[in-house]
């Protein structure tokens, strides 16, 4: 991958002001003179209105109110900016029930609408050779510097989008993929320096330790990945490990808040392995795991999975509802339960020839630093151990969670225990995000989990496999796919591992549900409408008319 001085740190523009598009009017509000003039056992603490007063009452109460508030002239209010709409005196109640929505809906944003090339499939990065390697079995690996493609940053994320005439209502844009299709490191989630094979299954750098994500994130249940060390310590002849290579290799889990510039392990949201010895890491702390003499070496397989609890039980650890003496068995939920809110807040914007999603991205908290690097005056609480009743919702953990690891096949223990939770508020955007960025807190946007993340120093290289087909297949998975067991096993679904590679098709598949709540949602709130294709025809047509639109930004590299 190019360095981001060569592909782009984009320079941003404003984002598109928000609007409100809701035209149905709002209840009027129960005035208080329609309450009762007396309290009674329904009604404690009404207060009674002044027409039930005594007269000298009803004088006071008139007297005691606040004096009235002058309004500005219209030209006046126009002269300083200030938008007529939003200086009503009587509150617009359009404007009230937008607000409400809000608070649980996806922003909106006003935009123009499509350009024609919006609607061809997305494009992958622009992959320049860069050099080749030879691998323990003499075949040749060629590597490739990756361009033309937006690289997450600090602050903001971005997902491939594409313009779909059946979404109208959502200025016509869904969330896609680009090549090569199917679960792979990701391009976009990687430091700078990290080289691709053409499939961006097999990853390495020629500088210090750099980090990929993968394009998929795990939840809840049990999955599993591989990585294989193509090159690293190399095996002496006298069977000891030899470390002067300087290649070097880790594996593991990893948030989305983990830094991309250093290893995994290096910080409180990701979970590493060294080669080294075996070791195990996490908050830059290495810990001995494998026995004596197991070093991670060339050719070597680390086999990597992870146990979450059911995506009902970390809401319930997250809002504070968690009872240790009922919840441990992790039961399923009633039919009755309300489904989790999936807001995602992004405005579509173009780089090159390229269109993605931007959003804002979370961002690392205190309490974590803290947990990391612990001060004797700090007040975040993290002098506390984490634990589930954590009072910071960014210190608790997952119960019966885990992380084990094996080598070619064969288990080398559980690495990690009570993994730190993810779901908001424990992951949320940077204050001056929220203040200055128009990011909001406490909202899921379905990406957040833990990342299959590896990373790579001075000519370190490993290979990825996603599944389903795996070199050494853990104990208890299922490598027929599902198609001989007519019977669903005793047990909870996530009690069973499966492949990331599966959890990759699940994520699709929730995208598209997604796309399509939103697109309901915003053709409700304008008032709906026939859905056959006239229908949508008229919608476009209404969209592609309407007054005011800006056309979408575009993202520009730096000079």
């Amino acid at each position: 991958m190019a360095s981001s001085s060569e592909i782009g740190s984009p320079k941003r523009e404003s984002t598109p002001t928000i609007v409100p598009l809701s035209s149905i009017p709002q209840k009027r509000a129960l005035d208080e003179g329609h309450s009762p003039a007396v309290p009674s056992p329904l009604n404690p603490e009404v207060k009674p209105s002044s027409d039930s007063l005594a007269p000298d009452d009803a004088a006071q109460a008139a007297r005691s109110k606040s004096a009235r508030t002058k309004k500005e002239t219209l030209k006046k209010r126009e002269s300083k900016g200030v938008n007529i709409d939003s200086a009503r005196a009587t509150p617009d109640p359009k404007a009230t029930k937008q607000s409400e929505h809000l608070e649980s809906g996806p922003l909106r944003y006003k935009l123009a609408p499509p350009k024609l090339a919006d609607f061809d499939p997305p494009r992958g990065p622009v992959m320049t050779p860069h050099h080749e390697i030879t691998i323990s079995n003499g075949g040749t690996v060629e590597f490739f510097e990756t361009s033309d493609h937006v690289s997450n940053k600090k602050n903001f994320r971005y997902n491939h989008c594409i313009a779909d005439p059946l979404f109208p209502s959502t200025i016509y844009y869904r969330q896609t993929e680009s090549e090569p299709f199917g679960p792979r490191m990701s391009f976009e989630d990687a430091a700078g320096h990290v080289f691709f094979d053409k499939m961006a299954r097999l990853v390495t750098t020629n500088k210090g330790f750099r980090m990929a994500r993968a394009n998929v994130a795990v939840r809840e249940g049990r999955w599993y990945w591989e990585c294989k060390i193509v090159q690293g310590i190399q095996e002496t002849k006298d069977g000891e490990a030899s470390r002067d290579s300087g290649m070097h290799v880790r594996m593991g889990w990893a948030r989305r808040e983990a830094s991309l510039d250093a290893p995994v392990g290096f910080d409180a949201y990701s979970y590493g392995i060294r080669d080294v010895a075996g070791e195990k890491v996490h908050m830059s702390r290495p810990k001995d795991f494998f026995p004596p003499g197991q070093a991670i070496q060339e050719n070597d397989v680390i086999g990597l999975e992870i146990q979450l609890p059911s995506e009902h039980l970390h809401r319930k650890i997250m809002s504070g509802e968690y009872n240790p003496a009922v919840d441990q068995s992790d039961e399923a939920p009633p039919p009755t339960t309300e489904a989790p809110n999936v807001v995602r807040d992004r405005v579509p914007i173009r780089f090159k020839a390229h269109t993605y999603f931007e959003k804002n991205e979370y961002h690392p908290t205190k309490a974590l630093e803290d947990l990391m690097n612990p001060s004797p005056t700090s007040s975040s609480g993290s002098s506390e151990t984490p634990s589930p009743t954590h009072p910071t919702p960014d210190l608790r953990t997952l119960p019966n969670s885990c992380i084990r690891v094996y080598k070619n096949g064969v288990l080398m223990g559980t690495a990690f225990e009570n993994l730190l939770g993810f779901l908001p508020p424990a992951s949320r955007p940077s204050p001056q995000q929220v203040q200055h960025g128009g990011a909001r807190e406490g909202f899921d946007d379905s990406m957040l989990g833990y990342y299959p993340a590896v990373s790579v120093f001075r000519g370190g290289t490993a290979e990825v496999n996603f599944g389903p087909d795996f070199w050494y297949p853990p104990p208890g998975y299922d490598t027929t796919g599902g198609e001989v067991d007519m019977v669903r096993p005793p047990g909870s679904p996530l009690d069973k591992i499966r492949a990331v590679s599966e959890r990759y098709h699940d994520q699709i598949a929730e995208d598209i549900v997604y796309d399509i709540i939103d697109e309901v949602d915003f053709w409700m709130q304008d008032g709906g409408g026939a859905t056959d294709r006239e229908g949508v025809s008229d919608k476009s047509q209404a969209v592609a008319m309407a007054p005011g639109r800006e056309e979408i930004k575009e993202l520009l590299e730096d000079d």
